[in-house]
């Protein structure tokens, strides 16, 4: 394998995700952040609930004290997105934004919570039905009909990408595309139509998108079958769900771990929202630390196996 071959990646660059690399690092462990930190759900906050932090502090301040923090202890930090990660024997490679692969001994999904939403009419009551918040999950389901991407990053323009080997048309809707020269080269040379400039009004359909399936801001229409909003930045639960980590098994809306952080997939550990509620600050942070601490003595065992 010609990839760098790295103990701990953890994918997301928030306080769950910075507390995993401070932890890491500090024991030693080759650590790897991805991510970019107006990502974080921190990064707009105000915080003043936080233990020894005095009165009301900006969550970008704080993101930016941890991200000088982790890189004064020895990790690095690479503002791009994770748009893929496969397992590859005892290693997962993970494929970046700008395409360069990376091989880890150890993960740690740190992402945050939610998949993002477009608000808008027929998204709701559509959604399974015509609509999905992933590609790479439902592209199959699409096969040799006309569909959709919104969004304006790299989540977007992947999955437009992806859908070009099922769709018989790929849509792009963007208002204004956020992408590294990379990938923006790679839509550039596709078949993918990008209407960039405008956003989704309205998801059409009765029982199903169906019809002109999607009104645009601009009073144009787009005849569709299927719509994938996919907003921002991959996010953890799309990219677990594709190397078959669990879900809970209550609402899928969380990965599932135990008091180590671990998934079901050995070195795999999830840390912060996306491990479940509350989201508070505290406790992304508290699992961080573990998630990180037990990754970095995962990757030190396997690293003595080669």
């Amino acid at each position: 394998m010609g990839a760098q071959i790295i103990d701990v990646v953890i994918v997301g660059a928030g306080p769950a995700g910075l507390q995993a690399a401070v932890h890491a690092v500090r024991k030693k462990a080759s650590v790897l952040v991805l991510g970019k930190a107006e990502r974080s759900g921190l990064y707009k906050a105000h915080v003043e609930n936080y233990l020894c932090v005095d009165g009301v502090t900006e969550g970008s301040e704080m993101l930016k004290v941890g991200r000088e923090q982790v890189r004064r202890f020895g990790a690095d930090i690479a503002e791009e997105d994770a748009l893929k990660i496969q397992k590859s024997d005892d290693l997962f490679l993970v494929t970046m934004e700008s395409g360069k692969e990376v091989a880890a001994r150890t993960l740690v999904l740190a992402t945050g919570s939610a998949r993002a939403k477009l608000n808008v009419k027929g998204e709701k009551e559509l959604l399974g039905r015509g609509v999905s918040y992933c590609v790479d999950c439902d592209a199959n389901f699409f096969r040799n009909v006309p569909v959709a991407v919104v969004g304006n990053e790299s989540a977007a323009v992947d999955g437009a990408l992806t859908l070009l080997g099922y769709a018989s048309e790929v849509f792009l809707v963007a208002r204004e595309l956020s992408v590294s020269d990379e990938l923006g080269q790679k839509l550039g040379d596709s078949k993918v139509k990008l209407m960039e400039g405008t956003w989704v009004k309205e998801i059409t359909g009765d029982s199903d998108v169906k019809g002109l399936g999607l009104l645009l801001e601009d009073d144009s229409t787009l005849a569709v079958e299927g719509v994938f909003v996919e907003l921002g930045a991959k996010n953890a639960i799309e990219l677990a769900t594709t190397i078959d980590v669990q879900l809970d098994m209550e609402t899928f809306s969380y990965i599932a771990v135990n008091r180590k952080q671990e998934t079901n997939i050995p070195g795999i550990y999830a840390a912060g929202d996306v491990a479940g509620p509350p989201r508070q600050m505290a406790k992304a942070v508290g699992e961080g630390c573990v998630a990180g601490w037990e990754a970095a003595n995962y990757a030190r065992v396997m690293k003595k196996r080669t």
